[in-house]
């Protein structure tokens, strides 16, 4: 209605009649009867916004009127949006009815629907069993096999494409509820039939549709199941003839070369064995020679896109990847055009990290190649020729040192390019160049200081920044060469550590840096009578209003009348730099440092209390908009839930914290009884990794006090509280991974009995979940390491503790766990029967098959293991595994004839 304030009033009269459970039947009957479809529609859409609070309320002969009227609307309905605004309501309903029991004949309806010679019905059929798999989709799992024939059969439905999209639908959706590797293998027989449907939508334009064939392709590349087959074939001929098509919209050809760069990661043997490593090369690396769009995402470049599925594929197929791109990078160098030129030494900056053995054997005809291409008439050639010698200076160590006399004058000539983007990579390749350099650079220094302090004093802010990591480089790898230099780049930096505006906070981070560099080239002697100032323009970055908010401890015992002059600056970065700066000054000034100690540690437990959570914007339904339910009309597809809009993880807050840790641990380390005061606050909020630091210098501060033993004793027990209380209740895996190493490292250096009584809350909560599917390779790793560690520092007294743990470990040894799991459980078990001993013998009726089966193994590595095993089994096993022994030999003997 054009008249706003009548249609505001019926709003207002809607959203009071929503409050009692009786708008239910009488949405149900506009549903029903109302003669205009946007009605019908909109009673669908209030119908599925208010039926979860009035569902309960509703009689047994109310909620049957619903959902006879539901299941009308879904067959009898002509109009697509009425019966798709219906769909989502039943799907609602059936979260609730169909685990109570109370809608049985549904299944049998849509198993019905699906059959149905009206293209509605399949189609709306579908819809309903993808959207119901996101709520009910166990109550489908004794139907499995009948709807994967029904899937199929619809994915090859010949009469309608609106069948066989939403087919591709529901495929998408039962692959994401699906965690059984036996349900997931079954799927495979469905690839063809889905590239066919994923063709027939780009050829149709439906290119939104065509991606949820990629996502399909994902769920199937991350199953640790080897089910793709010979499949693979043609998932990577679609995908690369998709990549290949430049007149698709960006993000599908995005979504085809992540397929691509999904199997180079996790069904690298696969490219392998189909000999498919030349044929995804022979399109990737021409794809580095593309230019992005002008406003295009630069994540969806196709040559930054291109140049990571290259680098993965570098990474595991090493022997398959670098022939064909050096004989690209060789052959493109000398194109005519430059961006194939750029192509080539990009190409071989990329797999330096994957290739390095292969590329150190070449590096005579690289280097021809990268240096020819940093002398190229263009500028962008020179700029990733740059980049490539950076890369080689990381991964190419040492052999490319050897070639410093070639290289080095190359990149000083390349610092006074023309073009600032080709100045700033040759700064990143000689930052990367000189930090493995020692006294090689000597004949360098001077000439690369003249020219770093000249363009550090007039050059643009950006190239500043990268300049100052350069000169880092230079001093670190010239040591003390590099003090006839350092009074000036200390005074120099002076004027950069001061540096206020928001676009600035980015180069006092690196002069910061640079400073704790330098220092420690100069020494002691040099840097102490000059030190104050530059500590104070650091302490003076720091945010402290927001930092002393977040930090527990009570600041009025110290000193801060150094920040009288100075103002917080809101910029992790510089935060994460002068926390390392700090630490290097304590590295030098060792037990002098502790006059710093009031006004850095503070600023330290500050960084570690802030909060480091992912940022989440969350979107409610939109079906109301300021006027009510205005526009809720057109709204058929919305749901009930919340929606997660975006997910960012706030990283460089975690790297802050990180060097707070870090610096913590170094303070502790080298100003040692003076730092008794900040010990309890210490090992109270400090990391994990830096807690063995801690419990280090706490040992040698209390060594000579009278109550030493029991301060000592104190300190253990609240370091082991906080590592045992991470490892039960953390769900960082790498945290609970650390905190088990640490554990571990503790028990060597300080024996069993130390931690014993800490220990018991670990006895005590040592339960895994039946269903732990999902764990971390790193956190398992560090599990295996800490149970041997129990078993060596207890020896016989760990198998009261090991009777609880053995079951779960068992789990991850099953025949349908994936190999690296098995070799983790026997590596662990022969490393546990070698330090607990007799009471191993326990165990050999259950360990000794399982190791005599991985003997069999095709993996090297699980076959020592399990040949480790079985040898401390009967070392320590006794006669029990004798008889288990031959008793596993007799099953074999027989089982062969």
């Amino acid at each position: 209605m054009p008249d706003n304030d009548a249609r505001r009033q019926a709003e207002e009269q809607i959203k009071r009649l929503a409050k009692d459970p009786q708008v239910v039947p009488a949405l149900a009957q506009h549903l029903r009867t109302a003669k205009t479809p946007n009605v019908r529609q909109l009673a669908a859409v209030l119908l599925r916004k208010k039926i979860i609070g009035h569902w309960a309320k509703l009689s047994p002969q109310l909620k049957n009127l619903v959902k006879q009227s539901l299941i009308e609307s879904i067959t009898m309905e002509h109009s697509p949006p009425v019966r798709r605004a219906s769909a989502n309501v039943v799907s609602i309903i059936a979260k609730y009815a169909v685990p109570a029991g109370e809608w049985p004949d549904l299944l049998p309806f849509l198993f019905q629907c699906s059959q149905s010679a009206q293209e509605d019905h399949r189609e709306v059929a579908l819809i309903l069993f993808s959207s119901m798999t996101e709520t009910i989709g166990i109550a489908f799992q004794p139907h499995f096999a009948d709807l994967q024939a029904l899937l199929l059969k619809c994915l090859q439905d010949d009469t309608s494409n609106r069948v066989r999209i939403a087919a591709l639908k529901a495929v998408g959706s039962f692959l994401e509820f699906t965690n059984d590797g036996d349900e997931v293998v079954k799927f495979c027989q469905f690839i063809p039939s889905i590239l066919n449907v994923a063709r027939q939508c780009l050829s149709s334009g439906e290119e939104d549709v065509a991606i949820i064939a990629f996502e399909i392709f994902d769920e199937l590349i991350e199953s640790p199941a080897p089910l793709l087959g010979d499949s693979v074939k043609s998932i990577v001929q679609f995908s690369l003839e998709v990549c290949s098509s430049q007149n698709l919209e960006s993000n599908t050809r995005h979504q085809a070369i992540q397929i691509i760069s999904w199997l180079a990661k996790y069904k690298y043997s696969s490219l392998k064995k189909y000999k498919l490593a030349i044929p995804i090369l022979q399109v990737m690396c021409p794809m580095l020679a593309e230019s992005a769009d002008a406003g295009e995402d630069d994540d969806l470049a196709p040559d930054r896109a291109a140049a990571e599925v290259i680098d993965t594929m570098a990474l595991n197929l090493a022997k398959q990847v670098f022939p064909p791109v050096f004989e690209f990078a060789s052959l493109s160098s000398q194109s005519a055009n430059p961006k194939f030129r750029e192509a080539s030494v990009t190409a071989l900056g990329v797999v330096s990290e994957g290739c390095l053995e292969l590329m150190k054997d070449k590096l005579e005809p690289i280097l021809h190649i990268v240096l020819g291409a940093l002398r190229d008439p263009e500028q962008m050639v020179r700029g990733a020729a740059s980049f490539a010698l950076g890369q080689f200076a990381e991964h190419l160590q040492p052999e490319i040192m050897s070639h410093y006399e070639s290289v080095l004058p190359c990149i000083l000539n390349a610092i006074e390019d023309a073009s600032d983007e080709v100045k700033e990579k040759s700064y990143y390749a000689l930052a990367a160049f000189c930090e493995d350099m020692g006294e090689e650079i000597l004949p360098f220094l001077d000439p690369l200081m003249q020219k770093l302090l000249a363009a550090l004093q007039n050059s643009p802010r950006n190239l500043q920044e990268t300049c100052m990591s350069a000169i880092g480089s230079v001093a670190s790898a010239a040591e003390q060469a590099f003090i006839p230099y350092s009074e000036r780049v200390l005074e120099l930096m002076k004027s950069f550590m001061v540096l206020t505006n928001d676009e600035d906070l980015r180069s006092r981070a690196r002069a910061t840096e640079l400073v704790g560099i330098v220092a420690m080239s100069a020494g002691r002697a040099r840097m102490e009578p000059i030190l104050p100032p530059f500590m104070e323009a650091a302490i003076s970055g720091m945010t402290l209003p927001i930092l002393f908010n977040n930090c527990s401890m009570s600041f009025q015992k110290f000193n801060f009348s150094v920040f009288s002059q100075g103002f917080g600056l809101e910029f992790s970065e510089l935060r994460e730099y002068t926390h390392g700066f700090f630490s290097n000054v304590a590295e030098i000034m060792d037990d002098s440092f502790a006059k710093y100690l009031p006004h850095v540690v503070p600023l330290a437990f500050a960084s570690c209390n802030l909060d480091d959570g992912s940022a989440v914007d969350i979107i409610e339904s939109d079906d109301e908009n300021i006027n009510g339910f205005g526009g809720v009309s057109s709204d058929d597809e919305a749901h009930d839930e919340p929606r997660v809009r975006n997910i960012s993880v706030r990283t460089g807050v975690l790297d802050e914290k990180a060097a707070a840790t870090q610096a913590l641990g170094l303070y502790a380390l080298h100003t040692k009884s003076s730092y008794s005061p900040y010990l309890e606050e210490t090992s109270r909020i400090l990391a994990i990794i830096a807690l063995k630091s801690i419990l280090t210098s706490a040992h040698a501060i209390f060594q000579s006090q009278n109550d030493g033993p029991a301060k000592a004793r104190e300190m253990l027990d609240t370091v082991m509280d906080i590592y045992i209380k991470t490892m039960t209740g953390d769900d960082d895996k790498e945290v609970v991974a650390q905190a088990c190493m640490s554990v571990a490292e503790i028990m060597k250096d300080y024996g069993y009995a130390a931690i014993e009584p800490s220990c018991q809350q670990l006895e005590d909560d040592s339960d895994m979940e039946d269903d732990d599917t999902e764990h971390d390779e790193l956190l398992m790793d560090a599990v295996s390491d800490l149970l041997p560690a129990f078993a060596e520092s207890m020896g016989s007294h760990f198998a009261p503790i090991f009777a609880n743990l053995f079951e779960p470990l068992m789990k991850f040894a099953k025949a349908s766990r994936p190999l690296q799991d098995r070799t983790m459980v026997v590596a662990c078990l022969a490393e546990v029967a070698q330090g607990m001993g007799a009471p191993i013998a326990g165990y050999v009726d259950r360990v000794m098959p399982l190791a005599i089966k991985e003997l069999a193994s095709s993996d090297a590595t699980n076959r020592r293991n399990a040949a480790f095993c079985v040898g401390e089994l009967c070392k320590n096993g006794g006669e029990s595994t004798l008889k288990a022994l031959l008793f596993v030999i007799d099953i074999y003997v027989v089982a062969v004839g």
